[in-house]
């Protein structure tokens, strides 16, 4: 029987679920999920749960903060005056915004606070300090892609930059 192993491009029917039992991410309803084993496109312990199924195998995990989006930072949360913000701009606290670094990068950000004087970004991932369980089944095991792969989202984030909100899967994006 063929095994997950790196190198492999691995197809995923998932649905990923926080300790509420709130579905943050699924594939249902979407074409599965496809992974390049070992090529960083989803979180490590994601990848590190699929090592080793089998063709139609079943599974559910749980991620701890640490294998899935780390702890939350709170140095990570930034505040902005109103006046360096621009006036067509009306921010609400839970928006996605992209902020961009001096180097032209984007960095997904949520509103945490917004009022007259000022806003407050968490550049926190949304799912950082949260456990994550997910339902897994291996629907392809094969040598070569089977779906074209993504060209990303042009978000910035980079590869380890996923989760949900895009529909890219555990470890996709989440701007």
């Amino acid at each position: 029987m063929e095994k997950v192993e790196s190198g492999k491009f691995v197809s995923v029917d998932y649905e990923g679920r926080l300790d509420s039992g709130e579905v943050f991410d699924s594939s249902q309803n979407r074409q599965p999920l496809e992974v390049r084993m070992g090529g960083g496109q989803v979180i490590k312990g994601f990848e590190n749960a699929l090592m080793g199924m089998g063709l139609r195998e079943k599974k559910v995990f749980t991620l701890e903060p640490d294998e899935a989006y780390g702890q939350r930072d709170e140095n990570q949360l930034h505040t902005f005056s109103r006046s360096e913000v621009p006036p067509e701009m009306k921010p609400q606290v839970g928006d996605m915004i992209g902020l961009h670094t001096p180097d032209g990068q984007q960095i997904p950000a949520t509103i945490a606070e917004a009022d007259e004087e000022k806003i407050v970004v968490d550049l926190n991932h949304p799912l950082a300090g949260k456990s994550l369980t997910f339902e897994v089944e291996v629907i392809g095991i094969s040598d070569t892609p089977t779906q074209p792969m993504p060209q990303g989202c042009g978000c910035g984030c980079g590869p380890d930059h996923e989760g949900h909100g895009h529909g890219h899967g555990p470890g996709g994006c989440s701007c």
